[in-house]
């Protein structure tokens, strides 16, 4: 079988997350040893226009992983059919807490435009959500908002006293607004049911504000991260704190969030990506503590040099970031093509999702409301997955898999160079249906391996896949 090479992520870096899903704007949560990101789909766009205007964006995308390295496609979150009101769904907030009833409750926020804020509730990470205000939580115009002219770009925490916290804002107050001193910026407390105030709106003065407000809980402190403007530095306020580059990313902190007064501009901790060779595009991060280590997640446009466009479509990347929590530090970092290091190696005597990769080529997704039913499909002959650090232990003797298609699937090792074993799909009698087909492998796979999954016939699907 010849491989493809339509390959858009190398298989030698971890950067950027997807291998062929343009996504932004990251937040995340943990749950169940697992972190789950979510970006603005801009690939939605990406289907319907040559150039990233975002305006055609009503969805969210999900991912998980518990290795770093090895990404979960969750596929779609239609925002547009769970809150047909809205106009777009950008730059999503994630936090979760278990509520009164026992259940782990997700509440998820997102920008509408840049007209206000809307929030889907769900019991699990994968949905299914709703949408419990069926409005926005916040809007233009509403009373304390009159001075905040895009109040889009929410950031969502909760802090240690079960308390939620809504930070968003964007654009120069016409009252008083400057280009370094915007005004824009708000904090809230939110009520008990995370969907309603229990404050007003507080303005946070944060320098050379633009947009992509993020707000953590570290060590008893709340963290408000921005993303600063493109305005030259023609004032800055502090004269032991070096400017802020352009399109930076800087934090402030406080210990009372509803102290105007309280907020303390710290630093800059994330150039824009294209100071770091990465290409220039607006700039947005989330911060997430998982297994131990920090680490930031942000967007870039490295996904799209490989990719049939130059429409400014960006893919979501992470790298590690030191964060000093007795001083609350959040250290300078640098965003790479390399990525993280695997935390974990990837277990195949569990059931794998078919659309787990480290990379792939050729590669797409069925359509399925259940994510939990999506597989990967090919979409030309010789289409293939790749996985990093596959654990096969003191042996795997055989290998069964969820497949659809009428082709063959090749279990490939050593770089791709030998195969491993060969499953014949077979067509299901309905849409949605998959067999379970069945090979040995011809010797058996020891030790930690990456391995490729090659499709020969374009259309065949594989849902999910284990060894024994």
């Amino acid at each position: 079988m010849s491989l493809s090479r339509n390959l858009w992520k190398k298989v030698s870096t971890a950067n950027p997350i997807s291998p062929n899903v343009f996504c932004a704007d990251p937040t995340s949560v943990e749950y169940q040893g697992r972190i789950y990101v979510y970006g603005t789909n801009d690939h939605e766009q990406y289907l319907k226009a040559q150039k990233n205007t975002y305006e055609k964006i009503k969805s969210l995308v999900c991912f998980s992983t518990d290795d770093m390295v090895n990404w979960t496609y969750h596929g779609e979150i239609n925002v547009g059919k769970i809150a047909p009101w809205i106009i777009n769904s950008w730059a999503p907030s994630i936090c979760s807490r278990v509520e009164e009833d026992g259940l782990t409750h997700f509440y998820l926020y997102f920008s509408n435009n840049g007209t206000g804020v809307g929030v889907i509730t769900a019991t699990s990470p994968l949905g299914p959500w709703s949408d419990p205000l069926k409005k926005p939580l916040v809007k233009q115009g509403m009373k304390g908002l009159e001075n905040s002219p895009n109040p889009f770009d929410p950031g969502v925490c909760i802090d240690d006293k079960g308390d939620g916290w809504l930070v968003f804002g964007a654009g120069i107050g016409k009252n008083g607004g400057t280009k370094a001193m915007p005004g824009s910026a708000r904090i809230a407390k939110l009520g008990k049911d995370m969907i309603s105030f229990d404050s007003e709106f507080v303005q946070i003065k944060a320098p050379y504000n633009f947009e992509a407000n993020e707000i953590d809980f570290i060590n008893g402190t709340y963290v408000y991260t921005y993303n600063t403007s493109w305005e030259e530095r023609t004032e800055w306020p502090f004269k032991d704190i070096p400017k802020a580059p352009t399109c930076s990313m800087c934090y402030m902190t406080s210990k009372t969030p509803l102290d105007t007064d309280s907020w303390v501009y710290q630093k800059h901790y994330f150039k824009n990506p294209g100071e770091m060779g990465l290409n220039y595009s607006n700039n947005h991060t989330h911060l997430q503590k998982f297994q131990g280590k920090w680490y930031l997640l942000y967007h870039t446009l490295t996904l799209q040099e490989k990719a049939p466009t130059n429409g400014g479509f960006r893919s979501m990347c992470v790298d590690e970031i030191q964060i000093d929590e007795d001083a609350v530090d959040i250290h300078e970092t640098t965003g790479t093509r390399k990525g993280v290091a695997a935390i974990k190696n990837l277990n195949p005597f569990e059931k794998v999702d078919g659309t787990t990769m480290f990379t792939s080529a050729g590669i797409w997704y069925s359509e399925a409301e259940n994510p939990d039913k999506i597989a990967v499909q090919a979409e030309e002959n010789g289409a293939w997955i790749y996985l990093r650090n596959v654990d096969f232990g003191d042996g795997a003797k055989s290998i069964k898999a969820e497949l659809s298609g009428s082709g063959i699937v090749q279990i490939r090792v050593k770089k791709a160079s030998v195969v491993a074993a060969t499953l014949k799909a077979k067509p299901a009698k309905n849409s949605g249906e998959y067999i379970e087909v069945s090979a040995k492998f011809d010797q058996p796979l020891t030790g930690v391996q990456d391995i490729c999954i090659a499709f020969s016939n374009k259309g065949d699907q594989l849902r999910s896949w284990k060894v024994e």
